[in-house]
């Protein structure tokens, strides 16, 4: 195990030397968030802050980050959108998954689930457009309902369905990446589909009003979104918010277990 932190440790000191755009954090080692919010929560206990490892997800809304900055000031890791359906690639994904890596943070692709086009040649597009490389975060598999969806806002297949499909683009992109997706979700989602028949994956969790124990009881979790309003210097705008479940020392664990072979 030991042998496996280092590992992840080292490769962090080599994208800080290997990088030109500033002075980045290694790989790994946990730095306190500096944030702020535009719409401060206060949520019960264990609230956000009790937790020592915080990140941000980042999409094509975030036009400008300065990921050196962002850093230093506690963004430890960050899962990028990369994908939607089977033929939409997030045009800010190219740019956030070089910048977020040059910076030493610790990065994952996620895919935007469309609920009309096979899983099949959704996984498939998600392979097409997200390297696999160790280090890396788990793929994610974002699973809730999209009302703003110009050609597909209305379909809602049954839990049933809903599960099947997932399960064949996580079978798909499993077997390409050597480990388990995680997936995310909503409350609202979760419920109408009874995604606690997941088991054996990890969950990352929105909540932006209460706690994932208040909102999806009895359901374990590894991130938890708690603020799309956060503010961080070196991010221009708002920013989605989250938390790592475990300790700093916890967080060095994770990311070695979860390597990407």
């Amino acid at each position: 195990m030991l042998r496996r932190v280092l590992s992840i440790l080292a490769l962090g000191l080599l994208v800080a030397c290997g990088s030109g755009g500033g002075q980045s954090v290694p790989l790994g080692e946990v730095t306190p968030r500096n944030f702020s919010d535009n719409d401060p929560v206060d949520f019960a206990a264990p609230a956000p802050s009790r937790y020592a490892v915080h990140g941000i997800d980042a999409a094509r809304f975030q036009q400008s980050i300065d990921w050196y900055q962002a850093r230093r000031n506690g963004v430890n890791f960050a899962f990028i959108k990369a994908t939607e359906g089977g033929d939409l690639l997030d045009p800010m994904f190219a740019s956030h998954w070089r910048g977020a890596a040059q910076a030493g943070v610790a990065r994952g692709a996620y895919h935007f689930y469309y609920f009309c086009t096979t899983p099949e040649v959704q996984a498939r597009w998600f392979i097409r457009n997200v390297p696999r490389r160790a280090g890396d975060l788990p793929p994610v598999l974002d699973m809730e309902w999209n009302p703003f969806s110009p050609t597909c806002a209305h379909r809602r297949p049954p839990a049933n369905v809903v599960q099947d499909e997932m399960r064949r683009w996580l079978d798909i992109v499993t077997a390409h990446y050597g480990q388990r997706p995680i997936i995310y979700t909503t409350p609202r989602f979760y419920r109408e589909n009874n995604l606690r028949q997941f088991k054996g994956y990890e969950f990352w969790l929105r909540s932006t009003a209460k706690t994932p124990a208040e909102a999806f009881a009895g359901q374990s979790w590894r991130f938890w979104q708690y603020s799309a309003t956060g503010i961080i210097g070196g991010i221009a705008g708002e920013v989605d918010l989250n938390a790592f479940s475990g300790s700093a020392a916890g967080w060095t664990r994770w990311l070695a277990d979860r390597q990407q072979r």
